[in-house]
């Protein structure tokens, strides 16, 4: 990533960061508990430990593991009927959101498309809301039709939904999200727009990878997402290798060229003419000792089989297992974590955080 790359905006939360952080006060205000363990994870920043006395303020939980798309650049491509394990049931979600009081951000999503998860999906959501635990959420956007599922999200009180949209035209979109249908897409991220609209409830955003296969429509996708009602939209230069040999050829191979500054300056020029704020999702710099990657000190990923996982960008426990998310109290100090924690202190990086960190 180019250094004048660096300097575009990324995104703020939807509806902004005033709101984000009144949910945040108002969730760390629910106990005692949830204060005093915030407290001291701000305190630990100072200095990282491989063995930590707090609990972790974000989690990203998977619903499922499977996905009715085989997108070119994914993971779940490359899974057997695009799916790895049987989908987390809400007894589990429930168990591990209660035992894990110092959540205060939520991303409900792995690698799969969450609605598939049906009504469970929007209890999760609900259950995470009535907590005041910010959560966030990803969808492909192909099924919010059926049984009014774009109401559904929506009135689930979501705080930030973000739609994947990494084409401008059926031909380059249906390349990239294979067996998906553009014509759909396109008339579901209508609904749920226009939906969320009526409701005076702005948590919409589209998404796009930018990849060497769409980076030639950037300037179309802005004006798409305006005709679709999105109020933003985000462009993402990060393409991983899941933490995996075999993704770090075929996604090295789908990456783009870089933009300047000055051509992401004229992107979001042209979206506030059309009433789209547009911001870009990078990684400000590669990690290095003295820059560590903060997954390992404040957040994990929990996968549809209960299984702890390292990161968004590994999301896959058979990348790499850090132990049993229905003991995930006792996992977030026992040995395994401390050795994945005392790797990155010790710059002795694991092969599957490589990617991120400087060579």
């Amino acid at each position: 990533m180019s250094a004048t790359v660096n300097k575009l905006p990324k995104p703020t939360p939807a509806g902004g960061i005033d709101r984000y952080n009144e949910e945040r006060e108002l969730c760390l205000s629910l106990n005692n508990k949830k204060k005093e363990n915030y407290d001291r994870y701000l305190v630990s920043k100072e200095s990282r430990n491989s063995v930590l006395d707090y609990f972790p303020i974000k989690l990203d939980i998977e619903n499922v593991s499977r996905c009715n798309f085989r997108c070119q650049m994914c993971q779940v491509s490359g899974w057997e009927k695009g799916k790895r394990a049987e989908d987390m049931s809400f007894e589990s979600f429930k168990s591990l959101i209660d035992e894990q009081y110092g959540v205060i951000e939520l991303k409900i999503q792995g690698m799969g498309e969450p609605i598939l998860g049906r009504d469970k999906y929007f209890k999760m959501i609900r259950y995470a809301r009535e907590r005041h635990i910010w959560v966030r959420t990803v969808t492909n956007a192909s099924i919010l039709h059926k049984t009014e599922n774009y109401k559904k999200i929506i009135d689930s009180g979501v705080n930030e939904l973000q739609i994947s949209i990494d084409g401008s035209t059926k031909e380059v979109f249906e390349k990239i999200r294979n067996k998906s249908n553009f014509e759909k897409v396109v008339e579901n991220c209508k609904l749920v727009n226009l939906y969320a609209k009526k409701v005076n409830k702005q948590v919409t955003k589209m998404w796009t990878v930018v990849q060497k296969d769409n980076i030639h429509q950037l300037e179309d996708l802005v004006e798409l997402a305006s005709e679709l009602h999105f109020p933003s939209a985000v462009f993402s230069f990060d393409l991983g290798d899941w933490g995996q040999d075999d993704w770090t050829k075929i996604n090295l191979d789908l990456r783009s060229n870089t933009i300047s500054y000055e051509q992401g300056m004229a992107l979001r020029e042209k979206g506030a003419k059309l009433g789209v704020d547009v911001y870009f999702w990078y990684l400000d710099s590669k990690f290095d000792n003295k820059n560590l990657c903060p997954w390992p000190f404040e957040r994990a990923y929990v996968s549809s089989d209960m299984r702890i996982v390292p990161c968004c960008m590994v999301a896959n426990p058979d990348a790499k297992d850090l132990g049993d998310a229905n003991k995930f109290s006792e996992e977030w100090n026992a040995d395994e974590y401390q050795k994945f924690r005392k790797s990155h202190i010790e710059g002795d990086i694991p092969n599957f955080c490589k990617s991120c960190y400087v060579k």
